[in-house]
């Protein structure tokens, strides 16, 4: 039994499932979760000395890739200082301004944990803004994990929602309403009948945690138009998309128009922060300010801001996004042509520097309905050869792959040809 087994036993007798968040279990893929020892640039090292090139980048936050100096350099310093005050602290403002820079008009920031909070707190906001009770939420699109937006559709096209995570009552879920993506006749008409009671529409700018699932720009400007016309706003959840997609972040340039932004993983820069966005007249509904109460112990700490403060500087001053574009179109070029090749029903779906690979799919689903259930038979294999030939892929095949500054173009070629061998035994 190598280390890494040794770990997770252990792991299952003091944690549920071995592990702090169920995918990580491996249970979707098999075999025994990767412990990493280290990180440095596009590579882990894991507990047994193996080196992985990785492509999971911690669910996101590592835009720059594991341990970029300079944010190594400032969040040290910073620890150095103390590390956590409960107090205001300049880190803060910092990253304030730097996360205002690329929002219009007059614009304000609160900054959270988690993007789970984040969407909380933004939907708290949203009715106490709109002085209203119902939110829409889409199927196939996860906003973390507070019980109101633990919900999944009944059988119609729209529905109000019921709790799809033991330990939710119905009461804390009863003002959802749960609608199609990709339907814009079953969506519009649900809104139109909900009228004056709908508070808000929050929708991921591009759905990414049930595969990668690109909208239509028809169906997202459908859904400005109708509330707008409602009074009711729009929250866009980019906790995984900010930062991810060019700037400035995908829902001011995709049709949404967000009234209320939220964001998490990259800019936190690894560590846990999200951040609530939106104009001044929205944002100062919150407490001090305003009715709508949000208050946390770690909110703004120091080391969490100024990791993310590091991690958006070098972003805006390397010209990450132009690389980040031109290493995804490699990837994606080169999964069409081994595709092409084996003669397979798959396809790559990729929106910056996210990619996804829709397996047993000739296009790529637009909704979490199309998504071809056997296909994660298929990525269980896959994962298994990409794992033993070094590479790290996220260990359930509804999940997105990142992208980083730090992978090069050998890098690609290297994971393409691994990727040609996993696919021949998957669809062996």
């Amino acid at each position: 039994m190598n280390r890494s087994d040794r770990l997770f036993s252990r792991a299952q007798e003091l944690m549920p499932g071995g592990v702090n968040s169920p995918v990580r279990a491996f249970r979707a893929v098999g075999g025994t979760p990767v412990y990493p020892r280290s990180g440095s640039g596009q590579f882990i090292v894991d507990e047994d000395g193996r080196e992985f090139l990785d492509y999971c980048m911690s669910w996101g936050p590592l835009i720059l890739g594991h341990a970029h100096p300079l944010v190594v350099e400032q969040v040290k310093s910073a620890v150095d200082r103390g590390l956590s005050f409960g107090m205001p602290c300049e880190a803060e403002i910092d990253l304030s301004e730097r996360v205002l820079s690329v929002l219009p008009g007059e614009s304000r920031v609160r900054f959270v944990n988690s993007g789970t909070e984040a969407v909380m707190t933004a939907i708290r906001l949203a009715r106490g803004v709109t002085g209203r009770d119902v939110v829409a939420k889409f199927t196939g699109c996860y906003h973390g994990h507070a019980d109101h937006l633990l919900v999944k559709a009944g059988s119609g096209l729209a529905t109000f929602g019921t709790a799809s995570s033991a330990g939710v009552p119905e009461s804390m879920v009863q003002d959802m309403l749960v609608l199609p993506l990709d339907n814009s006749e079953a969506v519009e008409a649900a809104l139109r009948a909900t009228g004056e009671r709908l508070a808000a529409v929050v929708i991921e700018a591009i759905p990414a945690n049930n595969g990668l699932l690109v909208q239509r720009p028809e169906f997202l400007k459908m859904l400005r138009r109708v509330t707008r016309e409602l009074g009711a706003l729009i929250v866009s959840d980019e906790v995984l998309t900010g930062y991810r997609v060019g700037a400035p972040h995908i829902s001011l340039r995709n049709g949404l128009e967000p009234d209320i932004l939220t964001l998490g993983k990259v800019v936190g820069g690894g560590m846990p922060v999200g951040a609530i966005a939106g104009s001044k007249s929205v944002m100062d509904h919150l407490a001090p300010d305003g009715p709508v109460y949000q208050a946390g112990t770690l909110s703004g700490n120091p080391i969490g801001m100024t990791a993310g403060a590091a991690t958006l500087r070098v972003l805006e001053e390397s010209g990450a996004a132009e690389r980040l574009e031109e290493l995804g179109g490699l990837l994606e070029e080169g999964f069409g042509a081994i595709v092409g090749r084996l003669g397979i029903p798959a396809c790559m779906q990729r929106a910056g520097s996210i990619f996804w690979m829709a397996l047993d799919a000739h296009e790529p689903p637009r909704s979490a309905e199309t998504i071809v259930a056997e296909s994660m038979d298929k990525y269980r294999t896959l994962h298994g050869s990409m794992l033993s030939q070094g590479i790290y892929l996220a260990p359930s095949g509804y999940e997105v792959g990142f992208l980083s500054t730090a992978h090069t173009e050998g890098d690609i070629q290297r994971t393409l040809e691994a990727l040609e061998t996993g696919l021949k035994k998957a669809y062996a």
